[in-house]
Order: C-alpha cells, then sequence, then structure tokens
C-alpha cells in the first residue's frame, strides 16, 4: 500500500532510500508494473508542466477579420449598404453583401489554413517527445516522460535530463547540473546517504530535481514527485513561455509584405483620384464605389498570408522530413539546410551501422579470430584459420575477454527468439565475444561482483570497474578498457602465457604493441585495449573512494579489434553530397589508420589525402589551423572541444556547417554549428537539447535527406511567391493602367456618364480568393526537383526574392496586364481594338482572361529557368486547384444569384477560347524569356 503522503510530512531527502521505495510501494530491483503504474498515472496525472490553454476555435476565427484593410472593407460595404438602403438604386444590394461573402469566405480559409498549421506544430512535436528510462515489470523500458508516475524507478546516465524529482537509490560518480534551478553554476555530486537536518534544494545532495540534466555518471532514483508537484513545477507560474521566434525568411516575407502594401496602397489612390478628376463623379453612391474599389485592390493585392502560407509550407516540408527520419526542432533550420557546405560528422552508426562485431584479438602469445556477425553468439575462434589450440594463447584471450566482460555497462538477452544488445553496441560486442570463448560458463558476475566503477568519459577515453574475488577475497580486482594507445601509457606490465605470469613492458614491448595495434586499423577494425591490476583492499580503505588513480601500474591483456561496417546506403549519400556541393568531414575518437581505412571505402578521403589527429589539431596555431581545415576531411583520436575548434575554424573561412554530435560535450559545438544534428538512438537528451535538428535513425543518409529537403522547401517557398506576386502586381497594373487609359481602349460609360473601370470590386475579390489560395498551397507542396541536388548551396546572403526574381516576376505581372486589357479593349466598341460588346459583356471577358492568366502562371512559377513543360504533370494537388478554380469561375459566370452578384454576363464557347489563347500569352512569353536566358548561360560557360 503506497504511503506517498507520508513524504510530504518527512521529505525524501532525510529519510533512507530503502524507507522512500516502502513508502512508494514499489521495488528496487522490478520497479511498478505496468497496471499499477496507470492507476498511478490516473490519479496523479500526466508528468507535465502547466501551458497557456490554447486559443479557442471562435477567437481563432475572428482574428483572421482583426485587420486593418479588412476591416476597411467590411466598413466600405457597410457604407455601400446604408447608400442602398437610401438611395434604393438597385433592387439589391448585390455588391456589399457578395463582399460580406467574400470576406467571410476569406476568412474561413486563413482559419483553416492557421488551423492546419498548428496541427502540423503538433504532430512535429509529438514526434519530439521526451522520454525517460524506467524499471517497470523487472526490465528498463523507455516511456514518454509525461507517463512517468511516483514510485518508478529511474535508470539515469551521461547526458539525460532528469524526468520528475527522485530520491537516489544508487550513484557511481553522478553528477548534475543544477543551475537552472539553484543557480550553482558547477554540477552537483550525488550520493544515495540520508541527510539528518533540513536543508535548502541546493544542498539535498541525495535527490534529483525534474529538468536538471545529468553531467558525469549514472545511477538509479526512485521518483517521489511528477509534474507540478516538482521543485520546478512549483515555480513553473513564474517561468516565461517559450515562444517560437520568427525565422529571418519570414521576417523578410513579412517587410516585403509590408512593402507592398505600401505601394499598392499608393497606387489604389492615385487610382481613385484619377477616376474622380476624368469621370467627374459626383453621386454619393459613385463616391463609395470608389472607395469599395480602392480598398478591394488594397486586399486582394497587399500578399498579407506570406507569412502564414510560408509556415504552413514549413510544417508540411518538416512533416515530410519528419518521415525520411529526421526531425526539426527550429524552423530556421529548413531555410539554412539549404545553404549547408559542410557536414562533419561521426564515424560510429552514423556512417557505420553501429553493430559491433569482434573480428580479432591480440595477446603477449600472438592473435585468434572471430567468425560470426550480429548480436548471435555463435561463431568460432580461430588461430591462423584452424581452431584455437594453443592453450597459453587461450588463456591470454580468455583473460583479456573476462576483463572486457567485467568493465562493461551491457547486457545480452535473448528477447522473442533473437539476441538483443541493451547497453552501448561496442560493449555488447565484447559480451558476445566472451559467450563465443565459453566465458558465460564460469558465473563471472556471481564470482566478481562488481564494487564500483570510473565511468569512461570522451576526455579520458577510458573506463574502469573494482571487483571482489569470491575465491580470492583478500584482494581487489581492477579491470579497464580504453583507448590503446591511452590506456598502454597506464600500464607498466604485462600478462603472458596461460598461468597468468606478470612481466614488466618494456619499451621495445610498447612499440611492438602500438604496431599491432597499427595493424589492426589497417584492416578497418576498430581498436580497444584491456587491463587489470589486483589491489589490497586496505589500500582501498586507506585512500577512499575510487577514483583515476586506481588507472596506474596496469598489467597489458591485449588490444581487441572491432568491426562497425559501413551502411551500405552511406557511400552513395557522400556522393549526392558532394554532388550537392556539400563537403563531408569525418570526425571519430578512433585510430587515424580506421578512419583513413573507412574514408577512402566511402569516397570522403581521395587518395594522397590524410587525416589529422586531435593531438595535430592542438599543436597547431589558430591561423595554421584556419588554413588546414580548408583541405583536411577526416579528424581522428579527437576530443569534444576539438569538434568546437574545427566548427568555428570552418565558420571562420565562411562555410555553412552542419555538425552531428550524441554526447553531453557535443552540446557546445552542436549549439555553434549553423545546424546541429543530434542522434535520435544513441544521442543524450543534452545534445538533442542544443541541436537544431535529431536524426532518429543516426543515418548520415538521413541527414542528406534533410538537406533535399530543405533545399525542396526552400525552392517551393520561391514558387508560391513568383506566383503570389507576380499574379497581385498582374492586378494592380491591369486596375492601373485600365483607369489611366480608359478612353484609349474605349472604357466609357455607356449613358456617357458614371463610374467605369476595367473590373469591379467583387471581381476582384473573387479573383483573390480563387487564384491566390489553391494554387499557392499547391505550389507550396510541390515535389521535390532531383536537379536540386546538383546544384551549388545557396548563397545564405542572398534574399529569398533576388534581383532576377524580381525581374521574372515583373515581366509575368506586365504580361498578365497585357492579356487581360487586350481583351478588355477588343471587347469594347470603341478604343484602339473595335469590339461589339457591351461593358458588362467586357468586363466580363476582362474577368475571365485576368482569372485564366493567373492558372496559366502556376505553371510558369515552379521555376525561374525550366521550361514548363517539364515534369508538367507531377503536381497533381496544382491541376486539382486549377480544375477547381475554373469549375467556381464557371460557376460566377453561368450561375444566376453569382452572376447578378458579380456583374457577369455568360459567354460563348468562342469567347472562352479567346480569352483562353490570349490568356496564354502568360506561358509563351515567359517561355520565351527563360530559353533566352538559358541560351545566354550555355553562352557564358562556353
Amino acid at each position: 500500500m503506497m504511503d506517498y503522503e507520508n513524504l510530504e510530512q518527512s521529505p525524501a531527502y532525510r529519510c533512507s532510500s530503502a524507507a522512500v521505495v516502502d513508502a512508494l510501494g514499489s521495488d528496487v530491483r522490478e520497479g511498478l508494473i505496468s497496471e499499477e503504474a496507470h492507476t498511478r498515472l490516473q490519479r496523479y496525472g500526466q508528468n507535465t508542466l502547466p501551458s497557456a490553454p490554447p486559443r479557442p476555435a471562435w477567437l481563432q476565427f475572428l482574428a483572421q477579420f482583426v485587420n486593418p484593410l479588412t476591416i476597411l472593407l467590411l466598413a466600405a460595404a457597410i457604407i455601400s449598404l446604408v447608400v442602398w438602403w437610401i438611395e434604393h438604386e438597385s433592387p439589391f444590394p448585390y455588391e456589399a453583401l457578395t463582399i460580406f461573402a467574400i470576406v467571410l469566405l476569406n476568412g474561413l480559409l486563413g482559419y483553416v489554413q492557421e488551423h492546419r498549421a498548428e496541427q502540423a506544430a503538433a504532430a512535429l512535436q509529438a514526434m519530439t517527445v521526451a522520454t525517460a528510462r524506467v524499471v517497470r515489470a523487472g526490465t528498463v523500458q523507455t516511456r514518454p516522460t509525461a507517463e512517468v508516475v511516483p514510485g518508478d524507478i529511474l535508470v539515469i546516465e551521461e547526458g539525460d535530463t532528469i524526468a520528475a524529482d527522485a530520491r537516489v537509490l544508487d550513484a557511481i560518480a553522478l553528477r548534475v547540473a543544477e543551475a537552472a534551478l539553484t543557480g550553482e553554476s558547477a554540477p552537483v555530486s550525488k550520493k544515495s546517504a540520508s541527510i539528518e537536518q533540513e536543508v535548502g534544494i541546493a544542498d539535498q545532495t541525495n535527490m534529483l530535481f525534474g529538468g536538471t540534466t545529468v553531467a558525469a555518471g549514472r545511477g538509479r532514483a526512485i521518483v517521489t514527485a511528477t509534474g507540478t508537484a516538482t521543485q520546478i513545477g512549483r515555480i513553473a507560474g513564474s517561468l516565461e513561455q517559450t515562444v517560437e521566434k520568427e525565422t529571418p525568411l519570414q521576417r523578410e516575407l513579412d517587410h516585403v509584405g509590408k512593402w507592398l502594401g505600401l505601394v499598392v496602397i499608393l497606387i489604389a489612390i492615385v487610382m481613385s483620384a484619377t477616376i474622380l478628376l476624368v469621370d467627374r463623379v459626383g453621386a454619393l453612391n459613385e463616391l463609395v464605389d470608389i472607395f469599395l474599389l480602392a480598398v478591394s485592390l488594397a486586399v486582394a493585392a497587399v500578399p498579407e498570408g506570406l507569412t502564414a502560407i510560408t509556415t504552413i509550407v514549413l510544417s508540411l516540408g518538416m512533416q515530410r522530413m519528419a518521415r525520411r527520419h529526421v526531425i526539426v526542432r527550429k524552423l530556421s533550420a529548413v531555410e539554412t539546410l539549404g545553404s549547408t557546405t559542410v557536414i562533419c560528422t561521426d564515424k560510429t552508426g552514423t556512417l557505420t551501422q553501429n553493430e559491433m562485431t569482434v573480428r580479432a584479438i591480440v595477446t603477449a602469445s600472438g592473435r585468434v579470430d572471430f567468425t560470426g556477425t550480429g548480436y548471435t553468439p555463435q561463431g568460432a575462434v580461430l588461430q591462423a584459420g584452424q581452431p584455437l589450440a594453443d592453450q597459453p594463447l587461450k588463456e591470454e584471450v580468455k583473460a583479456a575477454l573476462r576483463a572486457a566482460y567485467l568493465v562493461n555497462n551491457a547486457s545480452l538477452l535473448l528477447l522473442d527468439g533473437s539476441w538483443v544488445v541493451q547497453g552501448d553496441p561496442t560493449e555488447g560486442a565484447l559480451l558476445i565475444a566472451a559467450h563465443k570463448i565459453g566465458l558465460e560458463e564460469e558465473n563471472l558476475q556471481g564470482r566478481f561482483p562488481r564494487l564500483s566503477e570510473v565511468p569512461f568519459s570522451s576526455e579520458r577515453k577510458l573506463m574502469s570497474t573494482a571487483h571482489h574475488d569470491a575465491v580470492h577475497g583478500e584482494q581487489i580486482l581492477i579491470y579497464s578498457k580504453g583507448a590503446p594507445d591511452v590506456l598502454l601509457a597506464r600500464c607498466a606490465f604485462e600478462r603472458v602465457g596461460g598461468r597468468g605470469q606478470i612481466i614488466p613492458l618494456t619499451e621495445e614491448r610498447r612499440t611492438e604493441i602500438l604496431a599491432q595495434v597499427a595493424c589492426l586499423a589497417t584492416e578497418a577494425l576498430r581498436t580497444l585495449g584491456v587491463a587489470s591490476r589486483a589491489l589490497e583492499r586496505e589500500k582501498i580503505d586507506e585512500i577512499g573512494e575510487l577514483d583515476e588513480w586506481v588507472e596506474q601500474e596496469l598489467v597489458w591483456l591485449g588490444v581487441i579489434g572491432m568491426i562497425d561496417p559501413p551502411r551500405p546506403e552511406a557511400a552513395l549519400s557522400v556522393q549526392r553530397a558532394q554532388q550537392a556541393g556539400v563537403r563531408v568531414i569525418m570526425i571519430t575518437g578512433d585510430h587515424p589508420v580506421t578512419a583513413v581505412a573507412i574514408a577512402r571505402e566511402l569516397g570522403i578521403l581521395k587518395e594522397g589525402e590524410r587525416a589529422m589527429s586531435g593531438l595535430e589539431l592542438e599543436q597547431a596555431s589558430d591561423e595554421e589551423f584556419q588554413a588546414m581545415v580548408r583541405t583536411v576531411s577526416v579528424y581522428a583520436r579527437v576530443a569534444p572541444e576539438h569538434k568546437l575548434h574545427i566548427v568555428q575554424a570552418l565558420k571562420a573561412n565562411g562555410e555553412i556547417v552542419a555538425m552531428t554530435g550524441d554526447g553531453v560535450n557535443d552540446a557546445p559545438a552542436l549549439k555553434v554549428a549553423d545546424i546541429g544534428v543530434a542522434m535520435g538512438k544513441t544521442g543524450t537528451d543534452v545534445a538533442k537539447e542544443a541541436a537544431d535538428m535529431v536524426l532518429t535513425d543516426d543515418n548520415f543518409a538521413s541527414l542528406v535527406a534533410a538537406i533535399e529537403e530543405g533545399r525542396a522547401i526552400f525552392a517551393n517557398i520561391q514558387k508560391f511567391l513568383r506566383y503570389l506576386l507576380s499574379s497581385n502586381i498582374g492586378e494592380v497594373l491591369t486596375m492601373f493602367f485600365g483607369v489611366i487609359l480608359a478612353s484609349s481602349i474605349g472604357l466609357i460609360s455607356e449613358a456617357g456618364t458614371g463610374l467605369v473601370v476595367p473590373l469591379l470590386s467583387t471581381q476582384i475579390l473573387w479573383i483573390n480568393l480563387l487564384t491566390d489560395s489553391g494554387p499557392a498551397l499547391a505550389l507550396g507542396v510541390d515535389p521535390r526537383d532531383p536537379a536540386q541536388m546538383r546544384k551549388p548551396p545557396r548563397d545564405p546572403k542572398t534574399h529569398v526574392i533576388s534581383a532576377s526574381m524580381w525581374s521574372s516576376i515583373s515581366v509575368i505581372g506586365v504580361l498578365v496586364a497585357l492579356a487581360t486589357l487586350l481583351v478588355l479593349d477588343w471587347s469594347l466598341p470603341q478604343g484602339l481594338l473595335v469590339g461589339a460588346g457591351t461593358l458588362r459583356y467586357a468586363q466580363t471577358m476582362a474577368f475571365t482572361t485576368l482569372v485564366l492568366a493567373q492558372l496559366f502562371n502556376v505553371f510558369n512559377a515552379r521555376s525561374d529557368e525550366t521550361s514548363a513543360f517539364r515534369s508538367l504533370l507531377m503536381n497533381r494537388w496544382a491541376w486539382l486547384a486549377i480544375l477547381l478554380s475554373l469549375f467556381l469561375q464557371v460557376l460566377v459566370i453561368y450561375l444566376p444569384p453569382l452572376s447578378m452578384a458579380f456583374g457577369t454576363v455568360p459567354l460563348s464557347i468562342t469567347d472562352w477560347l479567346f480569352c483562353l489563347v490570349v490568356a496564354s500569352i502568360v506561358l509563351w512569353g515567359r517561355e520565351l524569356t527563360k530559353l533566352l536566358a538559358r541560351l545566354l548561360k550555355r553562352r557564358r560557360t562556353n
């Protein structure tokens, strides 16, 4: 029976760990069973901090109308309605009510777009849900942090973010960074011993607090409080909510939208003034009509939805990236992807399969080879191709693997008929090799129980454990494993022969061992040294806690060579990156010879090039190293701080750098890089928090795929920008020059007086509703063009709308206006081209031509260089949007109620064909300019 409430009266830090476990009704080894965990989740709620409630749907909908131009348009429509009520010049206020209907539809469309963007963001957030490792029913499980409950046994290690407040049960060199909660800059050492007196949070050294991170070591703890009951939960109300900042692209588009808005408003004012002067308007209803027309033009032409559509396109693109195993944590990273010039990648698990297999072991008496692959503990142990028969050599290999088995935190399990490694793949490979030589029969864990541990760190490149020998209890055995060169430097002796003779290590023998390490490395084997020593218990009791002092005067046992084969798709991904103008740099802690072998196999390193070691990096000056990074593509035996140095040097050379990482100490490099990329499987919480992106499969190919998607997303944003801006400019130019050149093209009132314009205000708003929504969004999801990965990276200093793009936008805008005014002139009885139609017929023809021209413009907008006829049928959404727009335009012309509302008359098949042919000028004219541009480019390159 759980007595959780008693912990409020007697805080957990003042109770023994056993008392806390009893009070919470849990079990140190078994944890909670699933049913009990579910019951507690229902009782205490999810382990989450309070957040602001979502905005109600009705407020989201009303927010669509809180816009100065929309408010002005509604005010103009109301005034028009009042004037109609006073003067009753027409039987029904079609225009005012139609404007209300269009504004309502626009608001509904904006609400749907915003809602979709929120859903997309929520879906992405769900993909990056935080997790914690807990013991449930005797097994370590990874569960969402939100499902952690009081009584759960947390399993934590370096780099983890603590899921909830918890009482430490056992700690091995455990240090936790608590600056976010206590302000203490240095990590705090944690122990399991209870504290008798009452102390503050900063001095509760046997407690872990939710939201803090493990800086070093590992341990277990029992959860005492979750959600709002945690220390950070109690102060969550005073914490600022994280707000997603606008990306540089969104800020630029917002600036473009405001600038265009001012220009369009100025044009609308000039156009209104021209109508007043030329047509000598005096009636109240005509003045209202002019006002309506000007506001309608401004509403239709100002691209206020640029940032909204951009957010949708970015979110949808991020969902596509998620399907390719890439979770984007920051929108700005999507923009930067297309500009990436260098990828700095780890080797193990990213370029390789992260499925280590021991291939060879070299000891004092010789070398043995292991067969078999994967995690199945089956395979032969061979000497010179024959079963191992040399007994002294066999005993040496057993001693080496015994050490590797014990200085190990992984476990090998048989689940559902398959062998599975829980823990680090390298340590798992050592367990499998030990099984192959028969060490599992010795019951090593039973005979040599672990007493303490000096954990591995990337700086030390070593790990050691202390064990009690149940047979020879007077001694404590120390086992160490680590980088061969580092470990060998701490060895003074070597084990030789079947009886375990210990002899001093001579300099000649050290040189010979290093040569053996280098030889294994030339076979692309990752090498690991193992060593041991025996200590008297009295000496340990005298000095106290185990630390690095035990890693001295060790006995060298041998070197183990392991293979982690390259991923099958890695070489092709490296090639694709290089074709895209992205340089690939491999950074690894492995031996330089191993690194070179793998890098050459993957195409990262060319013949004649060499790897640079961490030691060489340290010895070079900043200026020398900045020059070196221009050519060096492989770095071996590097520490995490070297990664930071590499990124800084590359950025100083003007490169846009993507850096991968998984450890706590990788966080500085991930933050400094233009794009920090964390590993989803092996990455620590600290690395993921510092990164802009997370690879859920830890695969280099996914990173290259992300660059491809990033380029595609940016290209799609340019497509719909090209379409929206050129179409809107076409509308503005049509109205402006239609009014300015009204007498020249025959645009005069049939009665000789009154207001005459190329298009009615309702028609302008309809065009905006019809063509600026579906087609624009369809271009935002245009399929990616494979040619994007054969182009160099985009210069991040260039604007999203370049000078050449503005030029093409202007050309299309002029063509749209020219086609529309041509049809308008041809349809009127007076003007440059004498026709025979009425004013309403001419406006309907111009209206239809402008719609068709904008639909032709959809194909233009897909590229500024490539012909529109290339991959014409690829985007089915664009075709659906075009067909829907045509269908709705037909309804507006032929359905009587809509015809009255929009001032249209029925058109004949001939009229439609004429409008279609003239509107296609937009397509053919742009195709001609693209062809000329391609010919000029070809001449310049030749």
